[in-house]
Protein backbone atom coordinates (compact mmCIF):
# COMPACT_ATOMS: atom_id res chain seq x y z
CA UNK A 1 0.00 0.00 0.00
CA UNK A 2 2.75 1.93 0.87
CA UNK A 3 4.36 1.48 -1.80
CA UNK A 4 1.59 2.58 -4.25
CA UNK A 5 1.37 5.79 -2.62
CA UNK A 6 4.62 7.11 -3.37
CA UNK A 7 4.50 5.17 -6.83
CA UNK A 8 1.15 7.44 -7.23
CA UNK A 9 2.93 10.63 -5.96
CA UNK A 10 5.56 10.04 -7.85
CA UNK A 11 3.93 9.56 -11.14
CA UNK A 12 1.77 13.28 -9.84
CA UNK A 13 5.19 15.01 -9.60
CA UNK A 14 6.66 13.48 -13.27
CA UNK A 15 3.51 14.55 -14.73
CA UNK A 16 3.38 18.26 -13.37
CA UNK A 17 6.95 18.74 -14.20
CA UNK A 18 6.53 17.24 -17.61
CA UNK A 19 3.22 19.64 -18.19
CA UNK A 20 5.51 22.77 -16.44
CA UNK A 21 8.36 21.95 -19.24
CA UNK A 22 6.31 21.55 -22.15
CA UNK A 23 4.79 24.81 -21.07
CA UNK A 24 7.69 26.45 -20.99
CA UNK A 25 8.41 25.74 -24.73
CA UNK A 26 4.99 27.59 -25.35
CA UNK A 27 6.55 30.78 -27.51
CA UNK A 28 9.33 28.24 -28.52
CA UNK A 29 6.96 26.33 -30.21
CA UNK A 30 5.59 29.31 -32.00
CA UNK A 31 8.72 31.15 -33.48
CA UNK A 32 8.23 34.09 -30.62
CA UNK A 33 11.75 35.35 -29.47
CA UNK A 34 11.11 34.61 -25.34
CA UNK A 35 13.33 34.99 -22.22
CA UNK A 36 14.35 31.46 -20.75
CA UNK A 37 11.75 30.99 -17.37
CA UNK A 38 13.03 29.44 -13.96
CA UNK A 39 10.28 27.78 -12.10
CA UNK A 40 8.13 28.85 -10.36
CA UNK A 41 8.12 32.41 -11.04
CA UNK A 42 8.72 32.38 -14.55
CA UNK A 43 10.31 35.56 -15.48
CA UNK A 44 9.18 37.55 -12.59
CA UNK A 45 10.73 35.96 -9.35
CA UNK A 46 12.15 39.15 -7.59
CA UNK A 47 8.47 40.61 -8.05
CA UNK A 48 7.21 42.29 -4.84
CA UNK A 49 10.26 40.88 -3.23
CA UNK A 50 13.13 42.90 -4.05
CA UNK A 51 12.02 45.14 -6.57
CA UNK A 52 9.07 47.26 -8.21
CA UNK A 53 7.51 45.29 -11.78
CA UNK A 54 9.53 48.50 -13.06
CA UNK A 55 13.08 47.76 -12.91
CA UNK A 56 11.90 44.06 -14.26
CA UNK A 57 10.08 45.19 -17.38
CA UNK A 58 13.40 47.74 -17.85
CA UNK A 59 15.78 44.40 -17.85
CA UNK A 60 13.08 42.53 -20.32
CA UNK A 61 13.19 45.39 -22.55
CA UNK A 62 16.62 45.62 -23.26
CA UNK A 63 16.70 42.15 -23.78
CA UNK A 64 14.38 42.01 -26.66
CA UNK A 65 15.64 45.51 -28.32
CA UNK A 66 18.76 44.33 -29.00
CA UNK A 67 16.91 41.39 -30.91
CA UNK A 68 15.06 44.39 -32.76
CA UNK A 69 11.44 42.27 -32.39
CA UNK A 70 8.23 43.95 -32.29
CA UNK A 71 7.25 42.15 -29.21
CA UNK A 72 8.80 38.95 -27.14
CA UNK A 73 7.68 36.35 -25.21
CA UNK A 74 7.86 36.11 -20.78
CA UNK A 75 6.57 33.67 -18.48
CA UNK A 76 4.02 35.36 -15.46
CA UNK A 77 4.66 31.97 -13.45
CA UNK A 78 3.49 29.24 -15.98
CA UNK A 79 0.86 31.79 -18.15
CA UNK A 80 2.42 32.96 -21.15
CA UNK A 81 2.60 36.70 -21.69
CA UNK A 82 3.51 39.03 -24.52
CA UNK A 83 5.39 41.94 -24.45
CA UNK A 84 4.71 44.18 -27.38
CA UNK A 85 7.73 47.30 -28.25
CA UNK A 86 6.56 48.58 -31.66
CA UNK A 87 4.90 51.73 -31.15
CA UNK A 88 2.58 51.33 -34.65
CA UNK A 89 1.73 47.99 -33.52
CA UNK A 90 0.25 49.29 -29.94
CA UNK A 91 -1.29 52.06 -31.73
CA UNK A 92 -3.23 49.14 -33.44
CA UNK A 93 -4.17 47.02 -30.23
CA UNK A 94 -4.59 50.17 -28.04
CA UNK A 95 -7.29 51.49 -30.56
CA UNK A 96 -7.88 50.68 -34.34
CA UNK A 97 -8.08 46.42 -32.91
CA UNK A 98 -9.45 47.63 -29.40
CA UNK A 99 -12.52 45.55 -29.67
CA UNK A 100 -10.01 42.12 -29.33
CA UNK A 101 -8.08 43.95 -26.18
CA UNK A 102 -11.03 45.72 -24.65
CA UNK A 103 -10.07 44.46 -21.15
CA UNK A 104 -7.54 44.83 -18.25
CA UNK A 105 -7.85 41.82 -16.67
CA UNK A 106 -7.86 43.57 -13.02
CA UNK A 107 -9.43 41.35 -10.45
CA UNK A 108 -12.59 42.30 -9.16
CA UNK A 109 -15.63 40.70 -7.39
CA UNK A 110 -18.91 42.66 -7.57
CA UNK A 111 -20.87 40.38 -5.01
CA UNK A 112 -18.20 39.95 -2.23
CA UNK A 113 -16.07 43.02 -2.86
CA UNK A 114 -18.42 45.69 -4.67
CA UNK A 115 -16.01 48.59 -4.23
CA UNK A 116 -13.61 46.52 -6.58
CA UNK A 117 -16.34 46.37 -9.30
CA UNK A 118 -14.90 50.41 -10.60
CA UNK A 119 -14.47 51.80 -13.92
CA UNK A 120 -10.62 50.69 -13.66
CA UNK A 121 -11.77 47.12 -13.12
CA UNK A 122 -15.04 46.24 -15.31
CA UNK A 123 -15.55 44.49 -18.48
CA UNK A 124 -17.31 44.12 -21.74
CA UNK A 125 -20.29 45.54 -21.70
CA UNK A 126 -21.02 46.51 -17.74
CA UNK A 127 -18.24 48.51 -18.68
CA UNK A 128 -19.06 50.33 -21.53
CA UNK A 129 -22.23 51.35 -20.12
CA UNK A 130 -20.19 52.64 -17.25
CA UNK A 131 -17.78 54.71 -18.95
CA UNK A 132 -20.73 56.38 -21.25
CA UNK A 133 -22.28 57.43 -17.81
CA UNK A 134 -19.26 58.96 -16.11
CA UNK A 135 -17.79 60.30 -19.83
CA UNK A 136 -19.41 63.71 -19.32
CA UNK A 137 -18.65 63.97 -15.75
CA UNK A 138 -15.10 64.92 -16.69
CA UNK A 139 -15.33 67.51 -19.08
CA UNK A 140 -13.46 70.78 -18.79
CA UNK A 141 -16.44 72.92 -18.21
CA UNK A 142 -17.30 70.31 -15.11
CA UNK A 143 -13.32 70.31 -13.79
CA UNK A 144 -13.41 73.86 -13.73
CA UNK A 145 -16.19 73.86 -11.33
CA UNK A 146 -14.11 72.09 -8.60
CA UNK A 147 -11.36 74.63 -9.10
CA UNK A 148 -12.16 77.05 -6.34
CA UNK A 149 -12.00 74.06 -3.94
CA UNK A 150 -8.60 73.09 -5.53
CA UNK A 151 -7.67 76.87 -4.38
CA UNK A 152 -8.96 76.14 -1.16
CA UNK A 153 -6.61 73.43 -0.55
CA UNK A 154 -3.42 74.59 -2.25
CA UNK A 155 -3.62 78.06 0.40
CA UNK A 156 -4.39 75.77 3.24
CA UNK A 157 -1.01 73.59 1.73
CA UNK A 158 1.31 76.47 1.20
CA UNK A 159 0.20 78.16 4.71
CA UNK A 160 0.94 74.96 6.47
CA UNK A 161 4.87 74.54 4.79
CA UNK A 162 5.45 77.92 5.65
CA UNK A 163 4.78 76.88 9.73
CA UNK A 164 6.65 73.43 9.16
CA UNK A 165 9.46 75.60 7.88
CA UNK A 166 9.56 77.60 11.33
CA UNK A 167 11.03 74.38 13.03
CA UNK A 168 12.93 72.65 9.92
CA UNK A 169 13.74 73.77 6.42
CA UNK A 170 14.12 69.85 5.40
CA UNK A 171 10.40 68.61 4.48
CA UNK A 172 9.49 64.99 3.60
CA UNK A 173 7.59 66.37 0.15
CA UNK A 174 5.90 62.76 -0.30
CA UNK A 175 4.26 62.81 2.52
CA UNK A 176 3.22 66.48 2.27
CA UNK A 177 1.88 65.85 -1.30
CA UNK A 178 -0.48 62.91 0.04
CA UNK A 179 -2.12 64.91 2.56
CA UNK A 180 -2.52 67.31 -0.76
CA UNK A 181 -3.88 65.09 -2.82
CA UNK A 182 -6.15 63.94 0.30
CA UNK A 183 -7.51 67.07 0.84
CA UNK A 184 -8.56 67.47 -2.53
CA UNK A 185 -10.08 64.50 -3.09
CA UNK A 186 -12.24 64.60 0.02
CA UNK A 187 -12.96 67.34 -1.24
CA UNK A 188 -14.13 67.05 -4.86
CA UNK A 189 -15.16 63.79 -4.37
CA UNK A 190 -16.74 63.92 -1.18
CA UNK A 191 -17.25 67.07 -0.42
CA UNK A 192 -15.15 66.25 3.16
CA UNK A 193 -12.80 68.50 4.59
CA UNK A 194 -10.00 65.85 5.55
CA UNK A 195 -7.63 68.85 7.11
CA UNK A 196 -4.99 66.56 6.20
CA UNK A 197 -2.55 69.66 7.52
CA UNK A 198 -3.79 69.51 11.16
CA UNK A 199 -4.71 66.20 11.39
CA UNK A 200 -2.37 63.69 9.37
CA UNK A 201 -3.94 60.82 10.91
CA UNK A 202 -7.38 61.03 9.63
CA UNK A 203 -9.46 58.41 8.23
CA UNK A 204 -9.08 59.09 4.87
CA UNK A 205 -5.45 59.30 5.09
CA UNK A 206 -5.10 55.73 7.19
CA UNK A 207 -7.40 53.88 5.48
CA UNK A 208 -5.80 55.36 2.18
CA UNK A 209 -2.44 54.24 3.84
CA UNK A 210 -3.86 50.53 3.91
CA UNK A 211 -5.29 50.69 1.06
CA UNK A 212 -2.18 50.91 -0.82
CA UNK A 213 0.65 50.00 1.49
CA UNK A 214 -0.95 46.92 3.55
CA UNK A 215 -2.18 44.90 0.43
CA UNK A 216 -4.60 42.46 1.58
CA UNK A 217 -2.68 39.38 -0.26
CA UNK A 218 0.85 39.08 -1.58
CA UNK A 219 1.46 40.20 -5.26
CA UNK A 220 1.54 36.30 -6.29
CA UNK A 221 -2.11 35.49 -5.00
CA UNK A 222 -3.15 39.03 -6.96
CA UNK A 223 -2.16 37.21 -9.83
CA UNK A 224 -3.22 33.99 -9.01
CA UNK A 225 -6.96 35.96 -8.25
CA UNK A 226 -6.83 37.74 -11.67
CA UNK A 227 -5.53 34.72 -13.81
CA UNK A 228 -8.14 32.36 -11.81
CA UNK A 229 -11.07 34.92 -12.01
CA UNK A 230 -14.01 32.59 -11.98
CA UNK A 231 -12.74 30.30 -9.15
CA UNK A 232 -11.36 33.55 -6.97
CA UNK A 233 -14.73 34.44 -7.39
CA UNK A 234 -16.33 31.51 -6.24
CA UNK A 235 -14.36 30.88 -3.13
CA UNK A 236 -15.72 34.98 -2.66
CA UNK A 237 -11.75 36.32 -2.70
CA UNK A 238 -11.65 39.73 -1.81
CA UNK A 239 -8.72 42.40 -2.86
CA UNK A 240 -9.50 45.10 0.02
CA UNK A 241 -9.47 44.77 3.38
CA UNK A 242 -12.96 44.36 4.93
CA UNK A 243 -12.22 47.57 6.87
CA UNK A 244 -10.98 49.90 4.18
CA UNK A 245 -14.87 48.99 2.72
CA UNK A 246 -16.77 48.99 5.38
CA UNK A 247 -15.07 52.93 5.79
CA UNK A 248 -15.53 53.75 2.11
CA UNK A 249 -19.26 52.76 1.98
CA UNK A 250 -20.09 54.54 5.30
CA UNK A 251 -18.57 57.68 3.93
CA UNK A 252 -20.39 57.37 0.70
CA UNK A 253 -24.00 56.67 2.59
CA UNK A 254 -23.78 59.10 4.54
CA UNK A 255 -22.27 61.67 1.92
CA UNK A 256 -25.43 60.63 -0.19
CA UNK A 257 -28.10 60.71 3.06
CA UNK A 258 -26.93 64.13 4.23
CA UNK A 259 -26.75 65.82 0.61
CA UNK A 260 -30.47 64.31 0.03
CA UNK A 261 -31.96 65.33 3.49
CA UNK A 262 -30.27 69.04 3.19
CA UNK A 263 -30.51 69.40 -0.67
CA UNK A 264 -27.41 70.35 -0.39
CA UNK A 265 -25.17 71.00 -3.61
CA UNK A 266 -21.69 71.33 -4.00
CA UNK A 267 -20.56 71.48 -7.94
CA UNK A 268 -18.42 68.71 -7.12
CA UNK A 269 -17.90 64.65 -8.08
CA UNK A 270 -20.57 63.52 -5.73
CA UNK A 271 -23.09 65.69 -6.76
CA UNK A 272 -23.28 64.45 -10.58
CA UNK A 273 -23.07 60.93 -9.41
CA UNK A 274 -25.96 61.72 -7.24
CA UNK A 275 -27.54 63.25 -10.29
CA UNK A 276 -27.04 60.18 -12.08
CA UNK A 277 -28.36 57.92 -9.05
CA UNK A 278 -31.99 59.74 -8.98
CA UNK A 279 -32.66 60.80 -12.53
CA UNK A 280 -30.42 59.23 -14.79
CA UNK A 281 -29.37 62.80 -16.24
CA UNK A 282 -26.77 65.78 -15.54
CA UNK A 283 -28.52 68.16 -16.05
CA UNK A 284 -32.59 69.33 -15.21
CA UNK A 285 -34.27 68.01 -18.97
CA UNK A 286 -30.79 66.75 -20.21
CA UNK A 287 -30.09 63.88 -22.68
CA UNK A 288 -30.74 60.58 -19.92
CA UNK A 289 -27.63 58.34 -19.83
CA UNK A 290 -28.83 56.10 -17.23
CA UNK A 291 -29.35 55.89 -13.24
CA UNK A 292 -26.61 54.49 -11.16
CA UNK A 293 -27.00 52.16 -7.94
CA UNK A 294 -25.53 52.78 -4.78
CA UNK A 295 -22.76 49.84 -5.05
CA UNK A 296 -21.91 51.97 -8.71
CA UNK A 297 -21.69 55.14 -6.69
CA UNK A 298 -19.70 54.08 -4.10
CA UNK A 299 -17.32 52.02 -6.62
CA UNK A 300 -16.29 55.11 -8.77
CA UNK A 301 -15.79 57.49 -5.74
CA UNK A 302 -13.62 54.68 -4.74
CA UNK A 303 -11.25 54.44 -7.90
CA UNK A 304 -11.48 57.97 -8.18
CA UNK A 305 -9.88 58.24 -4.31
CA UNK A 306 -7.20 55.42 -5.20
CA UNK A 307 -6.67 56.62 -8.64
CA UNK A 308 -6.19 60.09 -7.91
CA UNK A 309 -4.57 59.77 -4.36
CA UNK A 310 -1.25 58.27 -5.35
CA UNK A 311 -0.68 58.82 -8.64
CA UNK A 312 -0.84 62.43 -8.56
CA UNK A 313 1.20 63.20 -5.18
CA UNK A 314 3.82 60.62 -6.44
CA UNK A 315 3.98 62.97 -9.67
CA UNK A 316 4.10 66.04 -7.89
CA UNK A 317 6.15 64.84 -5.46
CA UNK A 318 9.25 63.34 -8.61
CA UNK A 319 8.37 66.85 -10.01
CA UNK A 320 9.90 68.84 -7.53
CA UNK A 321 12.59 65.99 -7.06
CA UNK A 322 13.84 66.51 -10.51
CA UNK A 323 13.42 70.21 -10.19
CA UNK A 324 15.38 70.66 -6.91
CA UNK A 325 18.02 68.79 -8.70
CA UNK A 326 17.76 71.25 -12.02
CA UNK A 327 18.04 74.22 -10.88
CA UNK A 328 17.72 76.14 -13.99
CA UNK A 329 14.33 73.98 -15.06
CA UNK A 330 12.97 75.55 -11.47
CA UNK A 331 14.17 78.81 -12.15
CA UNK A 332 12.57 78.38 -15.81
CA UNK A 333 9.19 76.92 -14.34
CA UNK A 334 8.91 78.99 -11.48
CA UNK A 335 9.32 82.06 -14.01
CA UNK A 336 6.53 80.63 -16.32
CA UNK A 337 4.12 80.78 -12.75
CA UNK A 338 4.79 84.21 -12.08
CA UNK A 339 4.67 85.60 -15.63
CA UNK A 340 1.08 84.38 -16.09
CA UNK A 341 -0.06 84.91 -12.45
CA UNK A 342 0.77 88.39 -13.09
CA UNK A 343 -1.09 88.73 -16.31
CA UNK A 344 -4.05 86.99 -14.38
CA UNK A 345 -4.35 89.90 -11.68
CA UNK A 346 -2.44 87.26 -9.45
CA UNK A 347 -5.16 84.62 -9.70
CA UNK A 348 -5.01 81.03 -10.06
CA UNK A 349 -7.58 80.56 -12.39
CA UNK A 350 -8.24 77.50 -14.61
CA UNK A 351 -7.47 80.40 -17.64
CA UNK A 352 -3.98 80.96 -15.93
CA UNK A 353 -2.90 77.12 -15.21
CA UNK A 354 -3.73 76.01 -18.95
CA UNK A 355 -1.55 79.02 -20.16
CA UNK A 356 1.71 77.47 -17.49
CA UNK A 357 3.21 75.61 -20.40
CA UNK A 358 7.08 74.96 -19.06
CA UNK A 359 5.59 73.99 -16.09
CA UNK A 360 3.58 71.28 -18.24
CA UNK A 361 6.35 70.17 -19.72
CA UNK A 362 8.41 69.70 -16.71
CA UNK A 363 5.08 67.59 -15.49
CA UNK A 364 4.67 65.73 -18.58
CA UNK A 365 9.14 65.43 -18.25
CA UNK A 366 8.28 63.55 -14.96
CA UNK A 367 5.81 61.06 -16.21
CA UNK A 368 8.17 59.90 -19.00
CA UNK A 369 10.98 59.48 -16.64
CA UNK A 370 8.98 58.16 -13.73
CA UNK A 371 5.39 56.76 -14.81
CA UNK A 372 3.27 56.34 -11.87
CA UNK A 373 1.58 53.29 -13.73
CA UNK A 374 4.81 51.30 -15.07
CA UNK A 375 2.98 49.26 -17.25
CA UNK A 376 -0.06 48.36 -19.77
CA UNK A 377 -2.21 45.01 -19.21
CA UNK A 378 -4.45 43.76 -21.78
CA UNK A 379 -6.43 40.63 -22.09
CA UNK A 380 -7.42 39.05 -25.36
CA UNK A 381 -11.04 38.97 -25.68
CA UNK A 382 -11.49 36.90 -28.93
CA UNK A 383 -8.58 35.06 -30.71
CA UNK A 384 -6.55 37.72 -32.48
CA UNK A 385 -3.72 37.14 -35.52
CA UNK A 386 -1.03 39.75 -35.81
CA UNK A 387 -1.55 40.85 -39.49
CA UNK A 388 2.82 40.98 -40.32
CA UNK A 389 3.60 37.53 -38.59
CA UNK A 390 0.49 35.43 -38.38
CA UNK A 391 1.41 34.68 -34.84
CA UNK A 392 -2.11 34.46 -32.43
CA UNK A 393 -3.00 34.78 -29.50
CA UNK A 394 -5.93 33.19 -28.34
CA UNK A 395 -9.03 33.99 -26.32
CA UNK A 396 -7.70 34.84 -22.36
CA UNK A 397 -3.71 35.18 -23.21
CA UNK A 398 -2.46 38.67 -21.83
CA UNK A 399 -0.39 41.10 -23.54
CA UNK A 400 1.54 43.66 -21.62
CA UNK A 401 3.04 47.44 -22.88
CA UNK A 402 6.36 48.51 -20.55
CA UNK A 403 5.51 52.20 -20.58
CA UNK A 404 8.41 52.89 -18.01
CA UNK A 405 10.63 50.99 -20.44
CA UNK A 406 9.48 52.32 -23.47
CA UNK A 407 9.96 56.01 -21.69
CA UNK A 408 13.46 55.09 -21.03
CA UNK A 409 14.56 54.30 -24.84
CA UNK A 410 17.09 56.39 -26.20
CA UNK A 411 15.88 55.54 -29.76
CA UNK A 412 12.29 58.11 -28.36
CA UNK A 413 13.95 60.25 -25.55
CA UNK A 414 17.62 60.67 -26.47
CA UNK A 415 19.71 60.32 -22.77
CA UNK A 416 16.67 59.18 -21.08
CA UNK A 417 17.89 59.61 -17.94
CA UNK A 418 18.60 63.40 -18.56
CA UNK A 419 15.62 65.70 -17.13
CA UNK A 420 14.85 68.09 -20.15
CA UNK A 421 11.69 69.33 -20.12
CA UNK A 422 11.65 70.45 -23.53
CA UNK A 423 11.65 67.01 -24.59
CA UNK A 424 7.95 68.17 -24.52
CA UNK A 425 8.10 71.62 -26.17
CA UNK A 426 5.23 71.59 -29.04
CA UNK A 427 8.00 71.65 -32.15
CA UNK A 428 9.46 68.21 -30.21
CA UNK A 429 6.43 66.54 -29.59
CA UNK A 430 5.37 66.94 -33.34
CA UNK A 431 8.33 65.09 -34.13
CA UNK A 432 7.62 61.92 -32.13
CA UNK A 433 5.73 58.99 -32.53
CA UNK A 434 2.70 59.43 -29.91
CA UNK A 435 2.55 56.32 -28.83
CA UNK A 436 5.95 56.18 -27.49
CA UNK A 437 4.46 58.46 -24.36
CA UNK A 438 1.32 56.71 -22.43
CA UNK A 439 1.53 57.77 -19.20
CA UNK A 440 -2.66 57.29 -18.85
CA UNK A 441 -2.47 54.90 -21.65
CA UNK A 442 -4.76 55.52 -24.68
CA UNK A 443 -7.59 54.14 -26.44
CA UNK A 444 -11.08 53.69 -25.07
CA UNK A 445 -9.52 52.97 -22.06
CA UNK A 446 -7.50 56.05 -21.49
CA UNK A 447 -7.57 57.36 -17.69
CA UNK A 448 -11.00 59.00 -17.72
CA UNK A 449 -9.31 61.61 -14.87
CA UNK A 450 -6.62 62.67 -16.62
CA UNK A 451 -7.45 66.23 -16.98
CA UNK A 452 -8.71 66.85 -13.32
CA UNK A 453 -5.60 65.22 -12.21
CA UNK A 454 -3.05 67.51 -14.50
CA UNK A 455 -5.11 70.16 -13.26
CA UNK A 456 -4.98 69.57 -9.61
CA UNK A 457 -0.85 68.82 -9.78
CA UNK A 458 -0.39 72.28 -11.74
CA UNK A 459 -2.33 73.94 -9.20
CA UNK A 460 -0.47 72.43 -6.19
CA UNK A 461 2.81 72.78 -7.93
CA UNK A 462 2.15 76.80 -9.40
CA UNK A 463 1.25 77.83 -5.52
CA UNK A 464 4.38 75.99 -4.26
CA UNK A 465 7.05 77.19 -6.77
CA UNK A 466 5.35 80.88 -6.51
CA UNK A 467 6.31 80.68 -2.50
CA UNK A 468 8.83 78.75 -2.36
CA UNK A 469 12.47 77.50 -3.16
CA UNK A 470 13.40 73.87 -3.45
CA UNK A 471 16.55 72.26 -3.09
CA UNK A 472 18.09 68.68 -2.35
CA UNK A 473 19.19 68.21 1.18
CA UNK A 474 21.45 65.50 3.10
CA UNK A 475 18.81 63.56 3.32
CA UNK A 476 17.66 63.11 -0.04
CA UNK A 477 18.35 60.25 -1.59
CA UNK A 478 20.05 60.13 -5.31
CA UNK A 479 18.54 57.96 -6.80
CA UNK A 480 15.52 58.09 -5.61
CA UNK A 481 14.72 54.28 -5.38
CA UNK A 482 11.30 52.85 -5.91
CA UNK A 483 9.02 50.80 -3.36
CA UNK A 484 9.31 47.00 -4.35
CA UNK A 485 5.52 46.38 -3.01
CA UNK A 486 3.27 49.32 -4.47
CA UNK A 487 1.56 48.71 -7.68
CA UNK A 488 2.13 52.24 -8.20
CA UNK A 489 5.78 53.90 -8.94
CA UNK A 490 6.38 55.50 -5.38
CA UNK A 491 9.93 56.60 -3.27
CA UNK A 492 10.17 53.69 -1.21
CA UNK A 493 11.72 56.32 1.71
CA UNK A 494 10.08 59.75 0.81
CA UNK A 495 11.81 62.47 -0.99
CA UNK A 496 13.57 65.05 1.41
CA UNK A 497 14.08 68.33 0.60
CA UNK A 498 15.06 71.56 1.42
CA UNK A 499 12.24 74.06 1.01
CA UNK A 500 12.94 77.90 1.72
CA UNK A 501 10.45 80.79 1.24
CA UNK A 502 11.16 83.18 -1.27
Amino acid sequence: MYLQVVGILVAIVLTCFAWIKHRYQFWKQRSVAYIVPEFPYGNFGTLGKREHIAPITQRHYDYFRQLNVPYGGVFMLTAPLLYIFDTKLIKTLLVKDFHYFPNRGVYFNERDDPLSAHMFAMEGQKWRTLRAKLSPTFTSGRIKMTLPLVMEVCNRFCDHLHESLRSSSEVEMHDLLSRFTIDVIGACAFGIECNSFLEPDNEFRRYGKIAFDKLRHSPLVVYLMKAFRSYANALGMKQLHDDVSSFFMRVVKDTIEYREREQTVRNDFMDLLLKLKNTGRLESGGEEIGRLTFEEIAAQAFIFFTAGYDTSSTAMTYTLYELALNQEAQEKARQCVKDTLSKYDGELSYEAVSEMNYLEQCINETLRKHPPVAILERNADKDYQFAETGLVLRRGQKIMIPIYAIHHDPTHFPDPEQYRPERFAPDEVAKRDPYCYLPFGEGPRICIGMRFGSLQAKMGLASLLDRFRFSTCARTQIPVKYSRTNFILGPANGVWLRAEEL
